[in-house]
């Protein structure tokens, strides 16, 4: 029951953290999702000069900082996120980043945070060092092949209201609600992988380093994981190519993306986080900012009038800063 409020705290502060964060425009943003595993021996002192950085030049996103490296997606003016980055490279250890690049036309965040955590990913194994070892990278050209082997197993490390979007044929769900959750799942269910070849995924590879690298210590021999993950094969390999079905959930105020990183179709129920679709909307038991059918069984009475008047403010305010 405790890990159920848990996820549902943090959808529901994901869907505050993105509402009213699409601010209407011709403009054409530059998105960087990014993350770098290094050794950061004073986390803190770093934040300062990247917060005055993206003031001025104008941009918005998340970044977490930790002993263990950084973590982030920002968007802006092409100059000022490459400011950003550039900025980054030259923190100790991370001349080696590299990120993922796609555009939005709304700007698809609402503010610009920089947060120290314990961990850039939350994973919980404090052994766990990617920095030392991780699985084999597969390139997104050569992923499809590697899946269609019949000794490998792919498995999905996301969320499972990530998954519930989008995911490659036949991959394993493990079902977990938070990243978390795995090395538990793994535990449970190894048997099931003997004398296989391991291939993970996630959205952008972060998961993966952990992962692996985690796997690799369990004594599994051969693991692999998606280069640049979901959103590198979804920019590189061509939709009739592809054996991604579905939409890739992003954290950021676009919820998906699909092949060529264009916006989905999603948005977020901010009731309880989750991703909806147009078909979702459509539903009976959808009303907006109150349930999705997802979660309509999660509430009750009190939360939904609750949440009918969260609507209503937001309705007023909207209307009072148009007039």
């Amino acid at each position: 029951m405790g890990s159920m409020v848990a996820i549902h705290t943090y959808r529901h502060a994901v869907a505050l953290r993105l509402q009213g964060s699409r601010c209407y425009s011709k403009t054409m943003y530059k998105v960087a999702a990014f993350y770098h595993f290094t050794r950061f021996a004073d986390p803190a002192a770093l934040k300062p000069p990247l917060v005055d950085l993206c003031m001025r030049t104008v941009v918005k996103g998340s970044l977490l900082l930790a002993h263990e490296g950084i973590n982030g997606t920002i968007a802006g003016p092409r100059d000022g996120v490459e400011a950003v980055l550039g900025h980054i490279r030259g923190l100790p250890g991370c001349d080696g980043l590299e990120w993922k690049t796609s555009h939005a036309s709304d700007m698809p965040f609402k503010r610009m945070k920089v947060r120290l955590k314990r961990e850039i990913v939350t994973m919980g194994q404090p052994d766990v060092d990617p920095t030392a070892s991780v699985g084999r990278y597969v390139e997104p050209a050569d992923w499809n092949a590697l899946m269609a082997a019949p000794d490998v197993a792919v498995i999905d490390t996301r969320n499972d209201y990530e998954v519930a979007i989008g995911t490659f044929e036949g991959a394993v769900d493990p079902g977990t609600n938070s990243f978390g959750e795995f090395p538990a799942w793994w535990e449970a269910n190894k048997q099931r992988f003997r004398n296989k070849r391991i291939a993970m995924f996630c959205t952008g590879g972060i998961r993966c380093e952990k992962s692996t690298n985690w796997l690799l210590g369990q004594g599994v021999e051969e693991v692999f994981h998606l280069k640049g993950g979901i959103l590198k094969y979804l920019e590189e390999i061509p939709e009739a190519e592809s054996t991604w079905r579905g939409q890739c959930f992003v954290f950021d105020g676009r919820v998906s993306v699909g092949h060529g990183l264009k916006r989905g179709d999603h948005m977020l129920c901010h009731a309880c986080g989750r991703p909806v679709s147009a078909a979702d909307r459509a539903h009976a038991a959808y009303e907006e900012g109150v349930q999705c059918r997802a979660c309509i069984g999660e509430y009750d009475d009190s939360d939904r009038e609750r949440f009918r008047e969260r609507q209503r403010q937001m309705a007023l305010e909207k209307t009072r800063k148009s007039a």
